[in-house]
């Protein structure tokens, strides 16, 4: 039986440390991880192994040969272009074709049980068996849900949180019959996880997964290459690597050097021929390659340097990696997390910082403080996009050089010569950060028109247009007048796909900008009529018949932000009296508390009363949101909302598609249901919801937070446009905002936060389903449990907090608190678990 290594992997995200050599042959304790995974395969009787390769493939076939050294016989199975996952080994066929075969990756390190793993493969017949391993955090890995046999029945590619079901992931650990290869066309570039298995699990084929109680470790960041350095020496993993224990925990292969009066502190690996000085000091985890060498009066504490690397005196290295033949020079300092190239010189007393990344043959001049990357960077958040895109405190988080940055980045997913619509709210910062912004843009060869102060639905419509490929807005965070927003945007206006997001994080952590020529600098242009445009087109597609008839009169709170640069534009043409406050711009209170919101909510509840209008409506100050008061002064919360201004289109429509997401009330459904409108739930990101309201019969989308959709105008959310809607509703339909209200039935829908460690999520989201057993379950967004009386929980983790989002809804608020209770004891003891 042969074994496949698949070898191939470019290992982008642990550059600078792969910029001259393919992740397999990163060192784990002085041996590249291949390696440690060839020397398993042995171990468990694999001696003829088809190792497929692609970047930089000499490199390994140089390092392995034909395996003679390791008593094993390598064949090399090359690609010419990438294959993915399932490609390389198809590329591999005429070696497999006897037997079944096993697969493993090249660059992960484990020591999990092959010979019992292929036993259960045999045991239970399977076409395939894939590895399966329990993790504390598994969105960069593909989840996989199990039956109580090991039958797989479900695959989830590298989800979000929102998408979590399980904490157990594939190992990229396969084993399987040769007739799989069958299933693949040679030469084409396919998957296992996203195109070959769900294709053989949907026509009813055998797979099973193991769940391995072995070590696994996808060595995939920095942090997890230290990770597993340190859990190789503490005997986390069983790996070999020859070495004499010097004292309990210090481990030093042939010909290290180490001077008596040197302190060291295990557990640590000295390489062989190394030479530690007197005076010098190695704490827990350091790893030191062969050659190295470490001057009196050095410091190092979970460093990992690499092969023939000079330590000067006094030098401090911490938390950090250094590349081969590197010299870190007298009293030169390097933080943790930072990642110095192979062939680099750091010369005396320099200071690279927490997570800086220098690239291979650099030279940082003595003295300097290197506060970012010199080529590559890995950001220190989780990640860079949250719920409102990009965000941060002012001069703080988020500078002009930060925002040079990401503008960069973006401009780099574009092609040259393409246009991008900019923005701004009404704040100083934002205008001066979008300066920022406007020249990064030009510099990457893109054009820009920018709309200088603008209601972001305006944004939104010039993004749409044609000829226009992306569109960025700065605003201040709502409640938060220190912080500031920066939206992005794709050619339809909504915000960027989580693809896409990813693509430019990717972009951006690399610092792989791409730059103009001098020839190629793009041009700048502010558009004259862009809210003209808007307005023309915004009364074009909605319908106003009636308004003028009905003599309504209405009041509208533009709280100082930018839908009053758009109203007197809307207004004189619709035909109704309207009673406006805080129509103006401010830029000293960009944004408002809410204790200030909830003052002049107050207020417009009172002037609607007062004035016998027909209803009064609040924008936020960028006329993305609306809250709503009825004709009594009365405030509609924004759940209710939603219920009243979708029954009022529902009504008028007499069928269609809504779009609204899984964490909406089902009475929602039952007013659908009533006028013949059928519901389509989605999950709660932005992203999604515009996704399903671009559908051609969808009539109304609402995200439950005051964010409505009008899609026969544009699918992204509009304030402005759902006030024009209901201007035309309210006005044919003859019945009052109250009078909506008390005919839809009371939700029944409560909610609550529990805090959940990073590391817990998958277990939590686990423990749900398995708790679930038995009930009907729906996992559009995070996991909603359905009861056999139609009450329903819903639990999400959140993606940017560690926290987990529970809902519930039953008959009455009882047993809606009854459920809640339920789930959320299920959540909190495995959120608590070791």
């Amino acid at each position: 039986m042969k074994a496949v290594v698949m070898a191939g992997g470019e290992g982008t995200r642990l550059r600078p440390m792969t910029a001259n050599q393919p992740k397999p042959l990163l060192p784990i304790i002085n041996r590249p991880i291949m390696e440690h995974v060839l020397r398993l395969l042995k171990r468990h009787g694999y001696t003829e192994t088809v190792v497929t390769v692609q970047f930089l493939a000499a490199l390994i076939r140089n390092y392995f040969g034909d395996g003679d050294e390791l008593g094993m016989t390598l064949h090399y199975a090359t690609e010419e272009v990438p294959l993915g996952t399932a490609g390389s080994v198809k590329n591999a066929a005429d070696k497999l074709r006897e037997d079944r075969f096993l697969v493993i990756s090249g660059d992960a390190l484990t020591d999990i049980d092959l010979t019992d793993m292929l036993r259960f493969h045999r045991e239970n017949r399977a076409l395939v068996t894939i590895g399966l391993k329990r993790v504390p955090n598994p969105l960069e890995f593909g989840i996989i849900i199990v039956d109580d046999n090991g039958r797989i029945q479900r695959f989830l590619e590298k989800p979000t949180w929102g998408q979590v079901f399980s904490d157990t992931v594939n190992t990229g650990i396969y084993i399987m019959e040769p007739s799989v290869l069958d299933h693949m066309e040679p030469g084409q570039p396919v998957d296992w996880s996203s195109d070959i298995f769900p294709k053989l699990l949907e026509s009813g084929k055998r797979l099973f997964g193991y769940v391995a109680d072995g070590y696994w470790e996808d060595v995939g960041t920095h942090e997890s290459y230290l990770k597993a350095q340190a859990d190789v020496l503490e005997g986390k993993v069983k790996v070999d690597f020859d070495a004499f224990e010097l004292a309990p925990g210090v481990w030093a292969a042939e010909g290290a050097s180490v001077d008596p009066d040197a302190v060291l502190k295990g557990p640590l690996y000295i390489g062989d021929y190394a030479k530690v000085e007197a005076g010098a000091e190695l704490r827990e985890y350091t790893v030191l390659g062969s050659n190295a060498v470490v001057k009196e009066g050095a410091f190092l504490h979970r460093a990992v340097v690499s092969d023939n690397v000079y330590v000067g005196p006094a030098a401090h290295l911490r938390g950090c990696v250094i590349g081969k033949n590197t010299d870190v020079m007298t009293g030169a300092r390097i933080e943790e997390n930072a990642v110095v190239g192979d062939e680099c010189v750091i010369e005396a007393e320099a200071y690279v910082s927490s997570g800086v990344k220098i690239y291979p043959f650099k030279t940082i001049e003595a003295g300097a403080v290197v506060n970012t990357s010199v080529i590559w960077e890995s950001r220190g958040q989780r990640s860079l996009f949250g719920p409102r895109g990009v965000s941060g405190l002012v001069n703080v988080e988020i500078t002009p050089e930060l925002c040079v940055r990401l503008a960069s980045a973006y401009a780099t997913t574009l092609r040259k010569g393409d246009t991008v619509v900019t923005s701004r709210d009404a704040s100083r910062a934002a205008r001066a950060l979008k300066r920022a912004v406007i020249s990064a843009l030009n510099s990457s060869a893109i054009n820009v028109v920018d709309l200088e102060a603008a209601a972001l639905p305006v944004t939104r419509f010039n993004t749409s247009r044609e000829n226009v490929r992306g569109g960025i807005a700065l605003r201040t965070t709502a409640g938060d007048p220190q912080s500031v927003d920066i939206v992005f945007m794709d050619e339809s206006g909504a915000d960027l796909s989580q693809a896409a997001q990813r693509k430019l994080e990717r972009v951006f952590s690399r610092q792989e900008y791409r730059r103009a020529f001098p020839g190629e600098i793009a041009e700048l242009t502010f558009p004259a009529r862009a809210v003209d445009t808007y307005a023309r087109e915004l009364l074009r597609c909605i319908d106003m018949s009636g308004v003028k008839d009905a003599e309504m009169k209405v009041v509208v709170d533009c709280a100082g932000g930018t839908s009053s640069l758009v109203l007197p534009s809307l207004l004189g043409r619709a035909g109704v009296d309207v009673l406006t406050v805080n129509n103006r711009l401010d830029d000293a209170s960009p944004t408002e508390s809410l204790a200030e919101r909830r003052r002049d909510l107050q207020r417009l509840a009172e002037l609607v009363a007062s004035s016998r209008a027909a209803f009064g409506v609040r924008f936020d100050p960028v006329g993305e949101r609306v809250s709503l008061v009825d004709e009594m002064g009365q405030l509609i919360s924004e759940e209710r909302a939603l219920l009243v201004v979708l029954d009022l289109v529902a009504a008028e429509r007499r069928g269609g598609r809504v779009a609204l997401p899984v964490t909406t009330t089902r009475v929602a459904e039952m007013v659908c249901r009533f006028h013949g409108v059928q519901v389509d739930w989605t999950a709660t990101s932005l992203d999604t919801l515009t996704a399903a309201a671009a559908h051609p019969d969808t009539i109304f989308a609402c995200d439950g937070r005051g964010g409505f959709i009008v899609p026969e105008f544009a699918p992204t959310v509009d304030g402005l446009a759902v006030f024009l809607r209901m201007l035309g509703l309210v006005a044919r339909t003859r019945l009052s905002l109250s009078q909506i209200d008390a005919r839809i039935p009371e939700a029944k829908l409560l909610k609550r936060t529990v805090p959940t460690p990073w590391a817990h999520k998958g277990t939590v989201m686990r423990s749900v389903v398995e708790a679930a057993e038995g009930r009907r379950l729906d996992t559009t967004d995070g996991v909603r449990v359905v009861e056999e009386d139609g009450s329903w929980a819903l639990v999400l983790p959140d993606p940017s907090e560690a926290v987990t989002h529970l809902w519930a809804e039953g008959h009455d608020v009882d047993g809606a608190q009854a459920i809640l209770e339920r789930w959320a004891r299920v959540v909190e003891q495995a959120a608590g678990a070791s």
